[in-house]
């Protein structure tokens, strides 16, 4: 098997890696594939952090704005559009680079996992998300007790999906890797000692809110996005809409949106460190990354 040899830069959010990606992609014809679930998504750019074409200083980046926010873009369509996009980079003679923070994406990519062949977005799903969902962790539990036991209990699309999978097969089957991975990928993983970054998350909030966070959000509502589509995109966008309905003010939202940020960041790091492949730095180790990058990749 012919191995496709790729860079990946991921760890937790507000730690630098979109900066790092650049830098790197800069020092060795690098072109960047953004990893991030939401950035996929047109018009969340604020909210997302999503990096500017000021910032990219010239850089491809790709797969940033593939879809609307009222669409769903799953981590198997993620995967087909970066299994498109890679050969493409590789054939102009430049390094791709995975760039993000959604681990499940990234792990999809490098152990090219599979997926229950289910048909998905069918009428069957548009009707069991109608329902409530408390309505549907019950009803998977009766169809797959095993599934429900570890499912996000308020996430109704993946309670959905399990749902029909369960009616399909009997039960949700495990995800399945390959034996061998596509990928020989060079995984840089950065972090932040805990206090800095937890500092740095809530000092990133004010900031994105005094850049028009909520103007952005409130745009995205009166062109077409609902509350509802607003609360699954979470995060920012959840407790915008909470803002928009007027039910929290502006400190409200910073107070209970700035640790909630900080829980996701953890949880980040609780998925990332499970991967023995990374190596770890802060993003003040730029020479010894660019030197591990270097003996990785030198042409």
């Amino acid at each position: 098997m012919i191995k496709i040899h790729l860079l990946v830069i991921c760890g937790p959010t507000a730690v630098g890696k979109s900066d790092l990606a650049v830098k790197i992609a800069g020092l060795f014809g690098g072109e960047i594939i953004s990893a991030d679930s939401r950035q996929v998504y047109k018009g969340l750019d604020i909210g997302t952090g999503k990096i500017t074409t000021a910032e990219m200083q010239g850089i491809p980046h790709h797969l940033l704005d593939i879809a609307e926010p009222s669409e769903r873009l799953t981590a198997i369509d993620w995967k087909q559009h970066a299994e498109k996009i890679i050969p493409e980079i590789i054939a102009r003679g430049n390094l791709p680079i995975i760039c993000g923070g959604t681990g499940f994406y990234i792990t999809t990519l490098i152990d090219d996992l599979g997926f229950p062949d289910v048909e998905a977005d069918t009428d069957e799903q548009k009707e069991l998300e109608a329902k409530s969902v408390d309505e549907l962790f019950m009803e998977l539990k009766k169809v797959d007790p095993a599934r429900s036991s570890t499912i996000e209990p308020k996430n109704k699309r993946r309670l959905a999906r399990a749902i029909i999978i369960a009616r399909k097969l009997g039960a949700v089957p495990p995800v399945t890797k390959s034996v061998e991975s596509k990928c020989d990928a060079l995984m840089i993983g950065l972090n932040l000692e805990p206090e800095l970054l937890k500092g740095r998350i809530r000092a990133r909030l004010i900031q994105r809110l005094d850049s028009g966070m909520i103007e952005e959000a409130r745009k995205l509502h009166d062109s077409g996005l609902s509350f509802e589509r607003m609360d699954e995109l979470g995060l920012e966008y959840r407790y915008l809409s909470y803002f928009l309905k007027g039910e929290i003010d502006r400190e409200e939202l910073i107070d209970r949106l700035a640790p909630k940020i900080w829980q996701y960041a953890k949880r980040q790091m609780t998925w990332f460190k499970k991967d023995a492949r990374i190596k770890w730095f802060e993003s003040k180790d730029f020479e010894a990354i660019k030197k591990l990058t270097q003996d990785k990749f030198r042409k």
